[in-house]
C-alpha cells in the first residue's frame, strides 16, 4: 500500500478527521539515518504527526516543524512536514536502543524522556510563522502532540500514531487525528462518545496489521456520526529539498579566508544533510570558484 493521506468530516462538519499511512516514508528515514528500533518509532510517530498537523492548512507552501527535546538518551528530534505531502526528519542519537517498556513495547517515552519541551512551528506560507512551546507529558510523541493541541490551540483532539518495526523493517506506520470543532464542542455527549471510542483502541498499527484501511478505521469510529470521507487521496513521501547548489551557497557564507583554509588543509569540503543523510563533496575547484565569486562581488 502506497503512503497516503485522506480527510473526512462527521457530525455535520463538527468533527474533522485526517488519517495517514507513512510506512514507506518511515522506512526510508530508517535506512537513511541507520535508525535503531526505538529511534525509528520515535521519528516515525513525529513524521506522521507532522503530516496530520499540516493537513488542515490551506496555502500552498505551508509547513509544520515539530521539535522535541527531552531528557532521554535520544537527545531530541526534528521533523519538517509540508502541505504537499512531503516529510523529512532526523534524531540526535540514531543508534540509541532501550529494552521494551512494561507493556512489552518499544520504549519511546524512555528514549525521548518524560521531561523536556515540544516546539511546534506553523508556517502558513505568508507572514511570520506561528510558534508554540509546551512541556512534555510522557515523551511518547503522540500524547505530547495531543496535549499541545488541547492547550495551545484549544481544540479538543484525539491523536493516535504508531510505528511497527521488526526484523523485516517498518511494516506499518501512520496515524489518525480527530478534532472536535467549536460548532460541535458544546455537545458533551458527542465528545464523550468520541473519547470513549478512541480510548478503547489499543493502538494504530494493530489496526493496519489486521488489514484495516483508513476508511475502515474512520467508519468504525465515526460511521454513525454522518461520516463524509473526501474522495481526494494525497500521496505522501519522504523528501528533502537539499542539493549541491545549496551546499555551495552555505559554504560561500563562510568567507574567503575559511574557504582558503579548507583548500590548504583539507583539499576540499564535505557536508552531510542532517535531514536525509545525503553527503555532498566540494572539491578544490568548487572552492576556488566560490572564492572568485566572493572577490568579484557575485556572492
Amino acid at each position: 500500500m502506497a503512503d497516503h493521506l485522506i480527510r473526512a468530516t462527521a457530525a455535520d462538519g463538527g468533527i474533522r478527521a485526517v488519517g495517514v499511512i507513512t510506512t514507506k516514508a518511515v522506512q526510508e528515514a530508517r535506512d537513511r539515518h541507520k535508525l535503531s528500533y526505538v529511534a525509528t518509532a520515535a521519528l516515525g510517530r513525529a513524521m506522521s504527526s507532522g503530516l496530520l498537523l499540516v493537513s488542515n492548512m490551506k496555502k500552498e507552501g505551508s509547513r509544520v516543524n515539530i521539535k522535541i527535546k527531552g531528557n532521554g538518551p535520544l537527545g531530541g528530534l526534528l521533523v519538517d512536514a509540508r502541505l504537499d505531502g512531503t516529510v523529512r526528519g532526523y534524531v540526535s542519537n540514531p543508534f540509541v536502543e532501550l529494552p521494551p517498556n512494561e507493556k512489552g513495547k518499544l520504549d519511546v517515552g524512555g528514549a525521548v524522556g518524560k521531561e523536556g519541551y515540544l516546539y511546534v512551528v506553523r508556517d502558513m506560507g505568508y507572514g511570520y510563522p506561528y510558534s508554540s512551546t509546551v512541556e512534555l507529558i510522557s515523551g511518547e510523541v503522540g500524547e505530547d502532540i495531543a496535549h499541545y493541541l488541547g492547550t495551545s490551540e484549544q481544540t479538543p483532539s484525539a491523536l493516535l500514531v504508531g510505528v511497527f518495526v521488526g526484523k523485516q523493517g517498518v511494516t506499518a506506520s501512520g496515524g489518525i487525528l480527530l478534532q472536535v470543532l467549536p460548532k460541535a464542542a458544546e455537545d458533551p455527549q458527542l465528545v464523550e462518545t468520541l473519547e470513549s471510542r478512541v480510548s478503547q483502541l489499543t493502538g494504530f498499527t494493530p489496526l493496519l496489521r489486521q488489514g484495516k484501511t483508513l476508511p475502515d478505521i474512520f467508519t468504525d469510529l465515526l460511521g454513525d456520526f454522518g461520516l463524509n470521507i473526501f474522495p481526494e487521496i494525497q500521496m505522501v513521501r519522504f523528501d528533502c529539498g537539499c542539493s549541491f547548489d545549496r551546499v555551495l551557497g552555505a559554504l560561500k557564507m563562510l568567507g574567503t579566508d575559511e574557504l582558503a583554509d579548507m583548500i590548504e588543509k583539507d583539499g576540499g569540503a564535505e557536508a552531510t544533510c542532517q535531514f536525509c543523510g545525503e553527503v555532498y563533496h566540494a572539491n578544490v575547484d568548487h572552492l576556488h570558484d566560490l572564492i572568485e565569486d566572493l572577490k568579484t562581488g557575485n556572492g
